[in-house]
C-alpha cells in the first residue's frame, strides 16, 4: 500500500465505501491514484473513469511524484509486451515494476 504525501491525501485516496466497489462510482471519492503510473487525479463523476491529473496535493501543497506513464509503456515495449494485445504481468499493475528497474 502506498503512503501518500499527507494524512489528508491518505484519507481521500483510500476512501472506504460499503456501497460502491468502484471508486469512480462513489461520490465521496475525490482523488484517484494509479499506482502503476504514480499519478494522482481529481475524479470527474460523470459515470465514467475520467480524472484530471494533478501535480500538487490539494491539502498540503507538496509536489506529487512525477508520472511514470511513459516509462511504464517504454519498459513493456522493451520486454516485447503490447499492453493493448498482450497480458500485462501482475507486477506492472502497481508500483512493483518500478522496484525491479535499475536505479537512474
Amino acid at each position: 500500500m502506498t503512503t501518500h504525501c499527507c494524512e489528508a491525501m491518505n484519507s481521500r485516496v483510500d476512501v472506504p465505501c460499503d456501497r460502491h466497489a468502484d471508486p469512480f462510482a462513489c461520490p465521496d471519492t475525490l482523488v484517484a491514484f494509479n499506482a502503476a503510473f504514480q499519478e494522482y487525479g481529481l475524479i470527474i463523476h460523470d459515470g465514467g473513469t475520467s480524472s484530471v491529473t494533478i501535480g500538487f496535493c490539494p491539502w498540503c501543497g507538496r509536489r506529487l511524484p512525477e508520472s511514470q506513464r511513459d516509462r511504464w509503456f517504454d519498459e513493456l515495449e522493451r520486454r516485447g509486451i503490447d499492453p493493448g494485445q498482450d497480458e500485462v504481468p501482475p507486477e506492472f499493475r502497481d508500483e512493483r515494476w518500478l522496484a525491479s528497474l535499475p536505479q537512474e
